[in-house]
């Protein structure tokens, strides 16, 4: 999908250099999938610490045998 987009050069610049590419479409598009990939991090780190467990790992593997 084509869009328009108005971006500082200066900040485009920095992009650039950061990703080492010469493609702005694709120095773009790591920069959102990378945003997106903190963004689903972000959710699951809001759920660390919600579950609890009644028995330890050793527990769990002795009842497995």
């Amino acid at each position: 999908m084509r869009t328009t987009i108005n971006l500082e050069k200066e900040e485009l610049n920095r992009l650039l250099t950061a990703t080492h590419l010469k493609n702005k479409s694709k120095a773009i598009r790591i920069a959102i999938e990378e945003f997106l990939r903190k963004e689903r991090l972000k959710k699951i780190d809001l759920l660390r610490g919600n579950f609890s467990f009644d028995k330890t790992i050793l527990e769990v593997r002795h009842n497995e045998r």
